[in-house]
């Protein structure tokens, strides 16, 4: 079966942001001009993706909002001959058929996925992290839904992450199968640096089938007091092959203070508008703290 659903899930509080994610979503924050979870949810659709869930929470519905029909504006801005803004306000509003579902307390990643069970149904189906931007020219999602087509199995993104850091993920255990494709024996939630198996992290693109809700229906509460993602893919592992892959592309840690900054950062030494100006400025501040 193809994989054409996937969630977003975005109900978190965003605490590393505050006090701006008092107000804001922390999906909702903008590169430049365009939100994070836009470039999360054109992933989704360059993957082939044409079915969206998005978990949200209180104070997400700026993350609709951004996604809907403005009628007001969009006459405002025919009315005033900005054919190009109009088009960009519509493509946006066009982009892909988006459903929400609300997770009425904050109770862990793994609970949010489990709200959308209904919508999926017995379908495999891919999420993407509402704080994660990963580009590359074949996207992500795209690269997990093709090991997914090979092998009929739950796929999890992963890169090698410092092994300083490594408290900070979901660790694999495994043995390397071929080029940047491993076998997960095991996935450990945030161990202590001494303790971790490897330094291959999971990270926030995952393919799964559907029987991880029936995981996620067994799993205690983890790490944090939260029903954790990985606690299921432990359970799942009992029944079926999980097949971990080392992605091609940049990642992005938008929910992190330096990664935000960083994907600012590179986004507009790509724009032309934007790179002579900023080039220069760099260039300055290069020179005066050296």
């Amino acid at each position: 079966m193809a994989v054409t659903k996937a969630v977003i899930p975005a109900a978190g509080l965003g605490t590393r942001f505050l006090p701006v994610t008092k107000s804001m979503p922390k999906e909702m924050l903008p590169i430049i001009d365009v939100p994070v979870i836009h470039y999360v949810v054109k992933e989704a659709v360059d993957s082939g993706i044409d079915d969206i869930i998005i978990i949200t929470g209180r104070s997400k519905r700026a993350i609709e909002d951004y996604f809907d029909d403005a009628p007001e504006l969009e006459m405002h801005l025919a009315r005033n001959h900005k054919q190009d803004l109009l088009e960009i306000v519509q493509d946006i509003s066009s982009l892909v058929d988006i459903h929400y579902i609300r997770q009425k307390e904050p109770r862990g990643l793994g609970d949010a996925v489990l709200r959308a069970e209904k919508h999926i149904g017995d379908e495999p189906f891919a999420v993407l992290l509402g704080d994660d931007i990963i580009r590359n020219a074949r996207p992500c999602t795209k690269q997990l839904i093709d090991i997914y087509n090979r092998y009929q199995c739950s796929v999890i993104a992963v890169e090698e992450v410092p092994h300083e850091k490594v408290s900070s993920y979901g660790i694999i255990d495994g043995g390397m199968l071929e080029d940047a494709l491993y076998r997960v024996d095991d996935i450990i939630e945030k161990p202590d640096v001494d303790r971790a198996p490897s330094d291959l992290g999971a990270i926030g693109r995952y393919i799964f089938t559907p029987q991880i809700f029936d995981c996620l229906k067994k799993t205690r509460e983890g790490v944090g007091n939260e029903i954790q993602l990985t606690d299921a893919i432990r359970l799942l592992k009992e029944n079926q092959n999980i097949y971990g892959y080392l992605f091609k592309g940049k990642r992005y840690d938008t929910g992190d203070r330096f990664g935000y900054i960083e994907a600012i950062i590179d986004f507009a030494l790509e724009d032309a508008r934007l790179e002579p100006q900023l080039s220069e400025y760099l260039q300055n501040l290069v020179n005066v703290h050296t």
